[in-house]
């Protein structure tokens, strides 16, 4: 028998993690990263440079009614976010293929670590200004033609291996 929300075996718990959004524009992108956030207890959700359409009916079909239950700032300027980020203790993770970047499996994080994952824009990625600023800059092994996938696909997997890492050994 299928579970429901109250039939659940899972404990509530709060990451610090806060998700950086680069000029995500998409309604169904900006409603999945809702659900997403809520799903692994992210801290909050960033939206820079793009403006959030709380009214759509895509971004509300998409996030269903976790749009009430996720901390979310929209702010104007993605570089200034990140100086501030750093300056509070965040690790600054950029999820782009590039020059240097790592198997998201093979990043060093420990429990409790604070980490600012950020994502980039449907078309451009994440912007250069911006990866030159991480400290580490993160890619899922693929392994077909395609060099990308959905933003949000790619959030799920990358929350997936940073919540693991963030969980104390037991």
């Amino acid at each position: 028998m299928q579970a429901t929300h109250d039939s659940t075996t899972f404990k509530k718990k709060q990451f610090p993690i806060v998700l950086v959004l680069d000029g995500i524009s998409s309604p169904a992108n900006l409603g999945s990263l809702f659900r997403l956030a809520d799903a692994f207890g992210v801290e909050k959700l960033l939206f820079c440079e793009s403006l959030v359409d709380l009214n759509s009916n895509r971004l509300k079909r998409t996030a269903r009614s976790t749009v009430k239950n996720v901390l979310f700032e929209e702010r104007d300027n993605s570089e200034a976010v990140i100086r501030e980020l750093k300056l509070s203790g965040y690790e600054i993770l950029a999820l782009e293929i590039g020059s240097g970047s790592i198997p998201i499996q093979e990043c060093n994080l420990r429990a409790n670590d604070r980490v600012a994952l950020v994502l980039g824009n449907e078309r451009l990625g994440v912007k250069n200004e911006i990866l030159e600023k991480a400290d580490n800059l993160l890619h899922i092994n693929m392994f077909g033609e395609n060099s990308s996938m959905n933003v949000s696909h790619a959030a799920a997997i990358a929350l997936f291996e940073i919540t693991k890492r963030l969980q104390p050994v037991q």
